[in-house]
């Protein structure tokens, strides 16, 4: 097989998006939830990685974190991998990192994304059904399941553990 023909087997092979986040929790356990301006419900910080450029979804997760909330975190262990498929869309590979515990003063210094983020605030976990809804709110109980047991990463699919 030559390059040329390598090059058009993969323009030619299904696409998938890949988007990371960080899960942060307060000295309580809540967790820290950012409202977008640009769809309903809430999310965690993350978003879309930049793969054109090269960017895993560690570095994706923690500049993301960067840009929707100014704080600059190496993420911690994967918590989660989902596969989120939605009929007439693209699939999306979903990773979720553990943000770790923030203290007092990096809440105090939390800055929005004006661009993308109306506001966030620190839920309770049996008040997460309310803010993240579908595939997201059932990756973030997992996640949070995942930290409570220290077991390893789970794998997931539409938000429902499958190993």
């Amino acid at each position: 097989m030559t390059i040329q023909d390598f090059a058009t087997y993969i323009a030619g092979l299904p696409r998938v998006l890949a988007g990371a986040a960080a899960l942060f929790r307060d000295a309580e356990g809540r967790i820290l939830l950012v409202e977008p301006n640009y769809r309903e419900g809430w999310a965690l910080p993350g978003g879309t990685i930049e793969s054109d450029d090269g960017e895993t979804p560690r570095q994706g997760a923690r500049r993301e974190t960067l840009e929707e909330i100014g704080l600059d975190r190496e993420p911690g262990r994967l918590l989660a991998v989902d596969w989120v498929h939605i009929a007439g869309h693209v699939p999306l590979v979903a990773y979720l990192y553990d943000g770790g515990v923030l203290d007092e003063e990096a809440l105090k210094s939390i800055r929005l994304q004006e661009e993308e983020l109306l506001s966030w605030r620190l839920v309770a976990r049996e008040e997460l059904p309310e803010y993240l809804l579908g595939s997201l709110g059932r990756r973030v109980l997992h996640a949070l399941d995942v930290l409570t047991e220290g077991t390893g990463t789970v794998e997931l699919e539409n938000g429902d553990r499958v190993a």
